[in-house]
């Protein structure tokens, strides 16, 4: 019998990303497989049911019809307990767990003896890059943080000469230059912004000036060795932080717009923006943060809210920015899965070789037992 791959709409409202689309779900039925789609999943990324028939899969009209004997289930987000409850033993999931954080979610999947796979977990290796989500659904929740800042702030971003005098451009800084923040500078370059950005790795210097921004920070010996030889960030002092927080801090206070790029997976998000520095910018300045749903880089950022501080700051939450670019992120997310049911589909049939680098290091529960070594704690 050919593997059925279930796909049922994302429960959590601010996120109306699909993990499977009509592209992939027409890849995934030419590979062999069977396809389920919960009806309405692609609703909010603008994908009719209709759409997904004309692929090749089968919309089913609710979540236990799309789950019945269903050997993969593909989400965005982790499984909610009643998807866990109807799901056979030995099922496989694929989603982004956020397992670091969604504990009782890895439980409920290992109690169910579902084997788990973290999209989060996939290895930045050369083979994975087109399974990497992390750097797919970043590059759209950059893009997306600008488009929300420009929405909330008061002025535009270029600037304009007319007749009633010249209107200057809006400034713009930019903390972390990852995937997510070299999409923001970019985007906001476009906008016409002076644009800046900060990194404590010395090569994402060369990247921020070849987007046309200037790089601000302490550039001193210890900067220079500050990345490993595998490209990752070195734990600096405590005299180098200290002297680049003061120049971040004095830098912040002439900004228009903020926007902190800085979330690590397993990690709680490192505070990059005091409520002082806050306190110091300009009525009517925008703070956008990508890291609130991991505790925030920015005081007093709140999920889902834009939150106005008392001297007329705003400090924009939004908890899953690629979620309000969903048509492009969903596209991109179902392009990452369907790369990677390549790893768990041989010959037509489920085979899981965990001996293989990628799903080894992405494996979060399998028969009964939570089997990845930095969630077992």
């Amino acid at each position: 019998m050919a593997v059925v791959i279930a796909c049922t709409r994302e429960r959590r409202a601010e996120d109306p990303r699909v993990a499977i689309t009509p592209e992939t779900a027409k890849k995934l039925v030419d590979a062999g497989a069977q396809v389920r789609i919960e009806a309405g999943a692609g609703a909010g990324s603008a994908i009719p049911d209709e759409t997904y028939r004309e692929a090749g899969a089968t919309v089913v009209k609710d979540v236990h019809d799309a789950l019945d004997g269903a050997d993969v289930l593909f989400k965005v987000r982790g499984p909610t307990a009643p998807e866990i409850a109807a799901l056979k033993p030995g099922a496989v999931v694929v989603a982004m767990l956020d397992a670091w954080r969604e504990k009782d979610t890895v439980q409920a999947l290992a109690k169910g003896k579902i084997t788990s796979f973290a999209m989060e977990f996939v290895p930045r290796i050369t083979r994975a890059q087109v399974m990497d989500v992390l750097s797919s659904q970043a590059n759209l929740a950059g893009y997306r943080a600008v488009i929300e800042a420009a929405h909330a702030y008061t002025k535009g971003f270029p600037m304009m000469m007319t007749a009633a005098g010249t209107i200057a451009a809006a400034k713009v800084f930019v903390m972390g230059a990852g995937v997510a923040g070299l999409q923001a500078i970019a985007t906001a370059r476009r906008l016409g912004a002076v644009v800046t950005a900060t990194d404590v790795r010395p090569a994402s210097k060369e990247q921020v000036e070849s987007l046309g921004a200037k790089f601000i920070a302490v550039e001193d010996e210890e900067f220079k060795a500050a990345e490993t030889a595998g490209g990752y960030a070195k734990q600096m002092s405590a005299e180098y932080m200290a002297k680049q927080a003061e120049l971040t801090a004095s830098h912040i206070v002439k900004q228009d717009v903020v926007i902190t790029t800085a979330l690590i997976p397993s990690r709680p998000a490192p505070r990059l923006i005091t409520a002082a520095h806050v306190a110091s910018m300009k009525p009517g300045s925008v703070i956008v943060d990508l890291a609130v749903e991991a505790g925030g880089n920015v005081e007093g950022s709140k999920p889902d809210q834009i939150v106005t501080t008392a001297n007329g700051v705003k400090i924009v939450g939004w908890a899953s920015l690629p979620g309000r670019i969903a048509a492009d992120a969903s596209a991109l997310y179902a392009r990452n899965l369907q790369a990677f049911s390549g790893l768990l589909i041989k010959d037509g049939a489920l085979a899981l070789d965990l001996d293989d680098e990628i799903l080894k290091a992405a494996v979060v529960t399998h028969r009964g037992e939570i089997v990845h070594e930095g969630v077992k704690g």
